[in-house]
């Protein structure tokens, strides 16, 4: 067979288009650059199986569990014309580069490529860590082959989350709730969220006292605080543990009295200086960005999500704005240090520079990639003013973060002094009051003048010297007090975690990998485990009961130990020192007297669904998660305060809005005793004689009709049937009549509802009566209020009273009148972000049916869960906009009618 005709192309395949076009410009004559737009194929769900192998040893997972956990993978429905488009591409070609990312995911999304398209010309792996002329050269110089143990590590990382959900995930769904997940590194994320807010719900505040003071000299007046009482430390929050006991010893605990007292005795006190210390202060800059570090700072200074600042960082990685920013390395490239240093030698002066380069090194608890530190892109880097026209306001803003923090890491410590004066009295009652003051004085700002690193909040009192200079005193010198005041503290409780410490623990702890963090913090957002309260990151009472029962049935699974060590065993199969199907043998079916996944699952026993779903708050109220969300409920009878009747288990539901940590034991006896009625008896309707009752349901108050279950002795005059041999059919169950119900109004209660209100709120909707052509016009109420309706045409009406007052002839005059959308309630937006670059409409968010959402007035898309308005910008909205449009419409199955059978034509 003859061989195919030099064509002298070159085809190289990328993961997205933004970065393929950036890779084009680089790249000489005949090369031809294609995206796969990700990966293109994964496993399939079980159900998706071929019929012949649903039942063979890979029938559960979609994974081969008999051998080697061999994956059975398909390629995804919208990728198979991907698909055919790069063998297309790949006829025309005489070489494959395979130039997706150098991290295990990316060596995965190669190695797939090379698998279903069999190319029969020579194949090229090339990587590089960031999108430049000079580092695209470097990576044609360094090819190679597709490194096996990554993509081993890659699959096998797959193929574990794969049986930890499926296996793990059933479980929640029969003893917590239908539609949960569990996950091998978002449990245990979950549950550090959870034991911050167990922390807090057990926190015990303590309260202490302490004086503050104006004091002046000669050369100058400043603040100091109360540090010691007759020579003892006075106690500050620290000193006190989360059960509001006093831990230190030999400390002063001053008590409002106390403190008062001694303010009051020092009022016309001698005081003067006992000592003057002064420290040399030197301060070091941090290091160049990790995947970690730039979420953390991102969601400090920019307010970004950690999956906002990821979706930035990509689009700047892929535009050759900055290197990849997927990495564990704080290192810079001999190519970097020297761009750093020069630039901040231009822009600051010579002395800003240290003689040598700053070597960093990895602090992460398990850092592996081989990468580079995120850096701006190039041998030489751009300023952020250089780059400003090109970038909108958020990547603009991410990319002046990295190039200060890049160019300040090579930058000069920051000098200068620390100075501390105490000084002291005795007051009128004899105790000996000592108070302290501290203040830095830089005389080099150094990197400084760069960059300074943000800080999450920390507990304790605030001790840290302030950034001031204090007057010029000596020992012995005389002072004046004025403004001695006492002042009140209480200890308070461990922060809750905020989207960058959430990251620091975790990175810390080991648990996970960095380039991963993002998508999980957004995951628990989007389960409902977790919810943002500013920047907070509030667990929800569901995720008590799924982090319950997974630490008393599971507690390998969530602990954070075996999680980090997991983590280790991936990077030594990435690192070829061991086989990933002997760790998941190991894994799922266990060793000697190490039992596995399988085992565990299969041995659980009776688990009490009951007690994982409630939460003690009192000896009487316990807190019950349920099917239609939480609620507290009483174990002692209680007296209704209106009827004076006796109410066993009386409930009382929980506001959404409500922290787990809120809900104190005075919290929920309130709760219970405001709690409306669960239901109230109206009356028997005159025409049926069926009970109709007021109730509160999950969607608000409503009325309904309680339909009796019918006897024994009406089943038995039901008319019995036959079958064509003359036996009876068994009975049928009759059909359940559907009970009448009605949403009350919102003039309404269930306390005042009165059975005549219920019987015609029961009755709607309403016939009005028909209009000219015969449709009939009715009223009714609905979830946006009272409407009337005629065939598919709907109007608002004014109030809900009106629905029982208005005629037909005012619904003619109202149907006659051009229908004006959105004129009934003219709600302003929730927020506007100026006209759409593709659309060019006005971008708006407003509250809609299932939570507010973007639009353009032609396209909508809901604003993502794990989003806050607050944190939702322009950028993002006209991204997810823009995402939507390349979706295109939902395609919708159409329900197929069967066509009618035609009559048989009679035989002439």
């Amino acid at each position: 067979m003859p061989s195919k005709a030099k064509t002298g192309k070159k085809l190289v395949i990328v993961e997205s288009p933004a970065k393929s076009k950036t890779i084009a410009k680089y790249l000489g004559e005949g090369f031809i650059v294609e995206a796969s737009i990700g990966h293109i194929r994964d496993l399939p769900q079980p159900s998706e199986l071929p019929a012949e192998l649903k039942k063979t040893s890979v029938g559960k997972f979609a994974v081969d569990i008999d051998n080697d956990f061999k994956p059975y993978y398909v390629v995804s429905a919208d990728k198979k014309k991907k698909v055919t488009e790069l063998k297309a591409a790949l006829k025309d070609a005489d070489e494959l580069y395979l130039a997706t990312d150098g991290d295990r995911e990316g060596e995965a999304i190669a190695w797939h490529l090379l698998e279903v398209l069999k190319p029969k010309v020579p194949v090229y792996r090339m990587t590089f860590g960031e999108i430049t002329k000079e580092a695209i050269q470097r990576a044609m110089g360094n090819l190679r082959d597709v490194d096996q143990d990554l993509v081993d590590a890659q699959e096998t990382r797959r193929v574990l989350d794969r049986l930890y959900g499926y296996e793990i995930s059933p479980v929640l769904w029969r003893k917590v709730a239908r539609g949960l997940s569990a996950g091998r590194v978002q449990s245990v994320v979950t549950r550090m969220v959870v034991d911050r807010e167990r922390e807090r719900m057990a926190f015990k505040a303590a309260s202490y006292w302490d004086l503050t003071g104006q004091f002046g000299a000669d050369s100058g007046s400043f603040r100091a605080k109360l540090a010691a009482v007759d020579g003892a430390k006075v106690a500050s929050g620290r000193d006190f543990n989360d059960n509001g006991e006093l831990t230190a010893k030999n400390v002063a605990h001053l008590n409002e009295e106390l403190a008062t007292s001694l303010a009051a005795g020092l009022q016309d006190a001698d005081f003067r200086v006992r000592s003057v210390d002064t420290k040399p202060y030197t301060r070091r800059p941090a290091a160049p960005f990790t995947t970690s570090t730039l979420q953390q700072e991102a969601g400090r200074k920019l307010r970004f999500s950690s999956k906002s600042t990821m979706q930035v960082a990509q689009r700047l990685y892929e535009n050759g704005y900055i290197t990849y920013m997927r990495t564990d390395s704080s290192a810079l490239s001999d190519e970097a240090i020297t761009a750093a240093r020069r630039q901040a030698s231009e822009l600051y002066g010579p002395e800003y520079v240290p003689q040598s380069p700053r070597v960093y090194s990895n602090k992460a608890a398990n850092a592996q990639e081989a990468h580079e530190a995120i850096r701006p892109a190039g041998d030489s880097f751009r300023t952020p003013a250089q780059v400003a026209k090109q970038l909108s306001g958020d990547e603009f803003r991410l990319y002046e973060l990295i190039w200060k923090r890049t160019v300040a890491s090579q930058m000069g410590d920051a000098k200068g002094s620390t100075a501390t004066i105490r000084l002291g009295a005795v007051a009128t009652d004899g105790r000996d009051a000592e108070f302290s003051a501290s203040g830095t004085v830089i005389t080099f700002p150094g990197f400084l003048a760069a960059y300074e690193e943000g800080k999450d909040e920390t507990r304790g009192d605030d001790d840290s010297d302030e950034a001031r200079r204090l007057p010029n005193v000596a020992k012995d010198d005389s002072l004046t007090a004025s403004d001695i005041q006492a002042v009140g503290h209480e200890t308070s409780p461990p922060p809750r975690f905020t989207e960058a410490s959430l990251t620091a623990e975790l990175e810390k702890k080991g648990i996970g990998r960095p380039s991963t963090y993002a998508s999980t913090i957004s995951t628990i957002q989007d389960r409902g485990y977790v919810r943002k309260q500013g920047s907070a990151l509030v667990p929800s009472w569901i995720a008590f009961s799924v982090i319950r029962l997974l630490e008393q049935h599971f507690s390998d699974y969530v602990d954070y130990e075996f999680t980090a060590d997991m983590e280790g065993d991936l990077d030594k199969i990435a690192n070829g020192q061991e086989a990933g199907a002997s760790w998941l043998r190991h894994f799922y079916f266990g060793e000697d007297s190490e039992p596995g996944l399988l085992s565990i699952v299969n041995n659980l026993g009776e688990i009490d669904a009951r007690e994982i779903n409630s939460i003690p708050i009192t000896d009487d109220i316990t807190l019950r998660v349920g099917k239609f969300g939480p609620y507290l409920e009483s174990s002692a009878a209680v007296v209704d305060p209106k009827t004076g009747e006796i109410v066993e288990s009386a409930r009382a539901n929980v506001p959404e809005d409500l922290a787990p940590d809120e809900l104190t034991a005075a919290k929920a006896i309130e709760l219970m005793e405001t709690a409306a009625p669960e239901e109230r008896v109206l009356g028997a309707d005159p025409h049926t004689g069926h009970t109709v009752v007021a109730k509160n349901g999950r969607y608000g108050a409503y009325v309904t009709e309680i339909i009796p279950e019918m006897t024994d002795e009406d089943l038995a005059k039901q008319p019995v049937e036959y079958y064509k041999n003359g036996k009876p059919k068994p009975a049928k169950k009759p059909v359940k009549a559907k009970p009448r119900t009605g949403s009350l109004f919102k003039s309404m209660t269930v306390d005042s509802v009165t059975l005549d209100e219920a019987l015609q709120l029961m009755s709607l909707p309403r016939a009005l009566g028909e209009d000219a052509e015969g449709n009939l016009i009715t009223v009714q109420n609905g979830r946006f209020g009272p409407y009337l309706k005629k065939g598919t045409d709907s109007r608002s009406i004014g109030s809900e009273e009106e629905i029982f007052t208005i005629t037909l002839e005012q619904a003619l005059e109202i149907y006659s009148q051009p229908k004006q959308r959105g004129a009934r309630a003219a709600v302003p937006p929730l927020a506007e972000f100026g006209p759409d670059p593709v659309s060019e409409k006005n971008i708006v968010v407003k509250e809609g049916r299932f939570g507010p959402y973007i639009t353009d007035g032609i396209t909508n898309i809901t604003v993502p869960r794990a989003t806050s308005l607050e944190e939702l910008t322009r950028e993002q909205a006209v991204e997810l906009l823009a995402e939507k449009r390349a979706k295109g419409p939902v395609k919708r199955t159409a329900t197929r009618k069967a066509p009618a059978k035609k009559k048989a034509t009679a035989k002439k």
